[in-house]
């Protein structure tokens, strides 16, 4: 139906002319309002109260066109819910169907690193998805993982930006107290690079790395899987060849400007920061090992979700509606902008843009296009815990024997993704179909131990 219509699309007509009500001819009814019906009874729902709401606003529909192209959806979102409580209207309507309830607690404190990975969980507040999904979210910005782990363990964060084998760890009781704790939502996938000092120009062939020393953000890092992957594929042990010492990211280029470091496998902006400052050079985006990767993370305690059921659904589903605007490439300049002030990424907004949209500076006076440098999609994989699992096993920090496939569907939230997805108009994939290779070699996630026993560089 008509009134089914996206009212924040500056080419919809709110006006009437089929008896629908709808703008168009009744001869083109059929076909029309189909491709205007959005999936899911909660998203049909929203658009009426969305509709409504727009149209008090701008009693003159050729008015609301202008503005909406003149700012933008996601803009016009946000300016509207700092004067109206749109949110508030549509929980309020949506009350009786699938998922309504009031929120156990709206107020909420969301911790995160300044890095390009946690751009849904930072964009969100700026862009309005969390006042959409009626909630009052700080997002805190944090100096590191440890303090990020620390203050969630403590509940002085309802939720947090961790990297994708955090929740995993702290489940397991690896580096911590072993407390439940799951992922319902990856942030990005791609997105990180191995950043070498410009005077390792002349030595590209990691077997000439030895005595390297590296940085990564974090023990229970991908950047530490990765890394470790890597060199041990090009023959060097990462524990006796090169060393690796977890650095916040935020200290990467500083340390790598003052020579403490020969390089690091890190995140963005801080690759892309160490060419901007003519400092470093990208070797290597990880997207040329493992095309689709995890990396960051939106995580919550089991204790929280349990609690708070409502809230914590509501949490989830403004970070999957800000994942999927963000996995739009024709929406990253305008993210990269909403994102680079000094309270998220303190970041030039060119930097930000190289990152976003994959045209970017690679220190060695090339410019590259890679619209897949980094990407975001929610859906978290039971297959890439399993395969973080293996590697937290192959590299001694996960000491007992464990049940891969149990530990990686209670932590990494698949089923409660495909549920949300659903209601939101979205359509989930299917959670068997998943294929990973890793530097041109097949893992199969039916054959954890197998995987592990086939490398030849190993603690366990």
């Amino acid at each position: 139906m008509s009134m089914f219509k996206d009212p924040f699309d500056p080419k919809a007509f709110l006006g009437r002319r089929c008896g629908c009500g709808g703008n168009h001819a009744a001869a083109d009814h059929a076909r029309l309002t189909a491709e205007a019906t959005p999936a899911g009874e909660e998203a049909r729902w929203n658009r009426v109260v969305d509709a409504a709401v727009l149209q008090a606003v701008f009693p003159v529909d050729a008015q609301r066109r202008q503005f909406l192209k003149t700012v933008g959806a996601a803009t016009a979102m946000a300016a509207i819910s700092s004067v109206f409580p749109l949110a508030t209207a549509r929980e309020a309507f949506a009350q009786g169907g699938p998922g309504a309830g009031a929120l156990e607690k709206k107020d909420l404190k969301v911790g995160f690193i300044p890095i390009t990975c946690a751009t849904p969980i930072i964009m969100a507040h700026p862009m309005g998805f969390y006042a959409k999904h009626g909630l009052n979210v700080e997002v805190v910005k944090t100096a590191g993982w440890a303090v990020v782990r620390d203050k969630s363990l403590s509940k002085e964060y309802d939720a947090a930006h961790m990297l994708s084998p955090m929740p995993l760890a702290i489940s397991l009781g690896v580096g911590s107290n072993a407390v439940p704790w799951t992922m319902p939502a990856i942030e990005n996938i791609n997105g990180q690079a191995i950043t070498l000092a410009n005077k390792h120009k002349d030595k590209r062939n990691p077997k000439d790395w030895k005595g390297f020393r590296f940085a990564v953000p974090f023990d229970y890092s991908m950047h530490n899987y990765l890394l470790r992957y890597y060199v041990a594929e090009h023959g060097l042990d990462p524990d006796k060849d090169i060393s690796i010492r977890s650095v916040p990211p935020p200290e990467m280029v500083a340390n790598l400007r003052a020579d403490n470091l020969d390089g690091y496998l890190g995140p963005d902006p801080f690759n892309q920061r160490a060419v901007y400052d003519g400092i470093g050079f990208i070797h290597l985006l990880t997207k040329e090992m493992w095309d689709g990767h995890p990396c960051c993370a939106f995580a919550v305690s089991k204790e929280f979700a349990s609690q708070n059921p409502n809230s914590y659904r509501a949490l989830l589903k403004s970070i999957i509606d800000a994942t999927a605007f963000a996995h739009k490439q024709e929406n990253r300049k305008e993210i990269a902008k909403a994102i680079a002030p000094q309270n998220y990424l303190n970041q030039p907004e060119t930097v930000l843009e190289q990152i976003l949209t994959g045209t970017y500076a690679d220190g060695l006076g090339g410019v590259k296009k890679d619209p897949n440098r980094i990407d975001f999609d929610p859906f978290p994989w039971n297959q890439f815990a399993i395969w973080i699992l293996t590697q937290m096993k192959r590299w001694g920090q996960l000491k007992a024997d464990v049940d891969y496939a149990k530990v990686a569907s209670d932590v990494f939230l698949a089923t409660d993704t495909a549920t949300m997805m659903k209601e939101m108009g979205l359509t989930p994939p299917d959670p068997s179909k998943k294929t990973i290779v890793v530097m041109g070699k097949p893992f199969d996630p039916a054959k954890p131990t197998e995987y592990i026993n086939s490398f030849a560089i190993k603690r366990s």
